[in-house]
Order: structure tokens, then sequence, then C-alpha cells
């Protein structure tokens, strides 16, 4: 029961779900959260812990992110990290973009971080400890055209997690933000074939579930507020 919890926003697939895994191999207790409880299914199945709790919301709602980080602490009796995976990326125009597609993407990759964290902050703030990785992307400095709102969620995030690392350091409070570039995932692949944009170009969801360990127990744990910027090597 001491052993370290995390919850995970947008835990269903890709990112998500291989930071989930990789957390629940390294003994944390897990929330995994996401809108569709098959594919929370399917990431405690992958994850293969005992401690994991599922919970399906929608964390583009202000009031189920807060739901949701209560009901974690609730059940775990504490919190120490939170990673914020949650997004959409249509690629439209300015003129396909609709009000509601430009609220739906900016509170999916900007405002849900922003709900998440402020209700896991006092419980942070309580343990004066606790850890926020955002997971950003290469479009908030370097956009594919059609990315008008993905983009601007994106670079918003980037400034918020350096905003409330700052914030946070009296309180021992860490934020960290990952940005990588194109993740094999079944969300680029909606976008962009193979033959536009190839495999061997993408970064794995591993690597960056990877780097989300780093900043949470490895050893970027002693930083905070810094964009991480990833790359495909060659």
């Amino acid at each position: 029961m001491n052993s370290p919890v995390a919850i995970i926003a947008g835990a269903g697939r890709g990112v998500g779900r291989e930071t989930a895994r990789l957390l629940a191999s390294a003994g944390y207790r897990i929330a995994i959260v996401a809108r569709t409880a098959s594919d929370l299914t399917e990431t405690a199945r992958l994850a293969g812990g005992s401690n994991i709790l599922s919970i399906t919301a929608d964390v583009s709602d202000p009031d189920a992110a807060a739901q949701a980080v209560a009901q974690a602490a609730d059940h775990f009796g504490t919190l120490d990290a939170l990673v914020n995976c949650a997004g959409i990326a249509p690629q439209l125009s300015i003129e396909q973009t609709s009000i509601k597609d430009w609220h739906d993407v900016l509170d999916t990759n900007l405002s849900s971080a922003f709900y998440l964290a402020k209700a896991a902050w006092p419980v942070f703030k309580k343990k004066q400890g606790g850890v926020i990785v955002n997971v950003s992307s290469e479009a908030s400095r370097d956009p594919f055209p059609g990315f008008l709102a993905y983009a601007s969620a994106k670079a918003g995030l980037n400034l918020l997690g350096k905003v409330l690392a700052k914030e946070g350091e009296p309180d021992g409070i860490r934020v960290h933000t990952v940005a990588p570039g194109a993740i094999e995932t079944g969300m680029l692949r909606k976008l962009l074939s193979v033959d536009q944009y190839p495999a061997d170009k993408t970064l794995a969801p591993e690597d960056v579930a990877k780097v989300i360990i780093d900043c949470i127990a490895g050893p970027l744990k002693y930083s905070s507020g810094e964009v991480i910027w990833l790359h495909k090597t060659f």
C-alpha cells in the first residue's frame, strides 16, 4: 500500500497505454482514464497489474476531470503523479474548422490538462510533492498544414507547463512537458498513410512513455519546467 500512485489521462491507446504499462511494471498503482471502457479494459490487461483502477470519463469536461482525480485519490488514498496524454488531432484548414471543432480540440488537448492539474494540485500541495507530465507535440513549433487548432492547443500546453512548474516549485511540485514528433499510432495513420509519412521516421509509443517515466521517477526527476523535444534519430 506504500507504492506510489499515478493517474493517466488518455490511457486507452498509444502513449497513454504504454505509460500505464511501464508504470505498472515499475510497481505503481495506477488509475487509467479514457472515454472508451473497452480501450481501458485492454490497457489494464496489457499492464497486468492488480492495482489498476479504470475510470471511464471525458476529461475535456471539467466536472468529469475533477471527479476522475477525486475517485483516484479516494480509491488509493494518495496521488503522486499525473500524466496528461488525452488528445485529438483533426487536420482541418481554417475554412474547414468550425467553432465546435476549435473548442473540441482545445478542450481535449489543453483545457483537460488544466482541469486535471487543478484537481490534483491540492493533493500535491498538501503532501508537498507531486509530478505532472503533459504530452505536447512537435506541432507546437512546426505544425503540418491543417493543424490550426491542434498546434495552438499544444503550444498553450507548453506554456501551461512552464507556469505551473514555477507555481509548484515552493511546494515540491514538478511539471514536465514532453513534445514528440510523429508517433506510430492510430491517430497518426488516420491523418497520414505510410506512403505519406514512412514508419521508419516515427517514434514508437514506448519511446515517448520511457521519457515520461524518466520525468516521474528517473534521471529527469531533478528538473522541472522544461519542454523536452523528442525526435527519431537515424
